[in-house]
């Protein structure tokens, strides 16, 4: 595997990112080489920039009441003292919220936002997606993880993915010959879902998947591809006959009560991007977070299978990174806990067994990069220590 480190191969998950997405501009420019203005401006107003889809909440919220006491982490990193303030300073951090119990122990703002802001998520919406199919298995819309891919996309019979299971797919070890180097520009994920390789009545990215060929035995080895992740999110909607937005707003948003309707990103063919871009408030990250560490239910109802949010945040396959490994589109780090990811600073970080979750949202100078990764793990250590301590 060539030189895929998380920082690059989870980071830079944004995928197809110069052609993938719809601007309502023309001189729009891309979105990794936005300037800090146009981050803290745009990050939380994606809606403003490219055409998306809303998720609809519902009639309720599920709480999140403040506990007795804030937590006010302190820590050194690299020689330095830091606080939370001078932490969200320093790496432009727009929210921390820090839930135990299902209570807020810290939750703070930066760059002008406020509570009622969404902001993007980049590949937080991976575990979003993943999260759908195990739903769509709940009510028998995808027979199981076992089922071929090609049931749900016929498009790509008789390609690379034949063969090919959903359960692989959510693993990233489909097998399919794929570049990810966002250095290359004839790679595959700098062309992926672009006009060049648009078919009538196909969407794009499954155009171009169709084209690859087989490189390695389905399941024998991982190999980051957001193409695929997109694919993930096309076999929801085909499997459930509905939009993405409308799929996740009929079994997460409105059931389980997220506070503010999301905004999600979508592709040359009005496709949701399974991969990218689900524009979230602070506390509804915290939401999604608190939704998974309680088993999938929504009040009594189970909306995931029971134990799929065990298996899905569980190793799954060995990522070739020092991290445990790789779930169905979660990313086990040595801390022992399990995380959602995006580009520029954004994750979702649960430690199950003390029911912590920690959630930052941020506008990183640069997409990614062993020194942000390494200053926001110190933040999230410092935090999980603090709300561990906490009575």
């Amino acid at each position: 595997m060539r030189a895929m480190v998380f920082g690059l191969a989870a980071a830079l998950a944004f995928g197809g990112a110069a052609s993938a997405q719809v601007a309502l501009k023309p001189t729009t420019p891309m979105i990794l080489n936005w300037t800090p203005q146009q981050q803290a401006d745009w990050y939380r107003s994606i809606e403003t920039v490219f055409k998306v889809e809303t998720v609809k909440r519902g009639g309720k919220v599920h709480p999140l009441p403040k506990a007795a006491r804030e937590i006010a982490p302190a820590w050194t990193h690299e020689g330095k003292d830091w606080s939370v303030d001078s932490y969200m300073a320093a790496y432009n951090v727009s929210g921390i919220l820090v839930l135990k119990d299902g209570k807020i122990v810290l939750e703070k703002y930066g760059l002008g936002r406020k509570p009622e802001d969404r902001w993007t998520s980049f590949s937080v919406a991976k575990s979003v997606t993943s999260t759908l199919v195990g739903a769509a298995i709940q009510d028998g819309s995808i027979k199981s993880l076992s089922s071929p891919v090609t049931d749900y996309i016929p498009e790509l019979k008789g390609t690379g993915y034949d063969g090919v299971t959903v359960r692989q797919l959510l693993m990233m070890s489909s097998g399919v010959k794929w570049n990810e180097d966002y250095t290359d520009p004839k790679s595959d994920v700098a062309q992926a879902g672009g006009p060049a390789y648009a078919e009538p009545g196909v969407n794009p990215m499954v155009s171009y998947m169709r084209r690859l060929p087989r490189e390695n035995a389905p399941g024998s080895k991982f190999n980051y591809n957001t193409g695929e992740t997109d694919l993930v999110g096309i076999l929801v909607s085909k499997a459930t006959g509905k939009s993405l937005a409308r799929y996740a707003s009929e079994k997460l948003w409105k059931p389980y009560g997220m506070e503010r309707d999301a905004i999600w990103m979508t592709d040359l063919g009005g496709h949701e991007r399974g991969g990218c871009c689900l524009s979230v408030t602070l506390r509804d990250y915290g939401r999604i977070g608190q939704f998974i560490l309680d088993g999938g239910k929504a009040g009594r109802k189970q909306v995931l299978p029971p134990g799929w949010t065990t298996e899905a945040t569980t190793p799954q396959i060995t990522s070739g990174t020092r991290e445990r490994g790789y779930g169905y589109f979660w990313w086990m780090p040595d801390s022992g806990a399990y995380e959602a990811r995006g580009i520029f600073g954004q994750s979702i970080t649960t430690f199950r067994d003390d029911r912590i979750i920690i959630v930052t949202n941020a506008a990183w100078p640069r997409a990614t990069g062993r020194d942000l990764s390494a200053a926001r793990n110190a933040f999230i250590k410092a935090a999980y220590e603090a709300a561990k301590a906490t009575p």
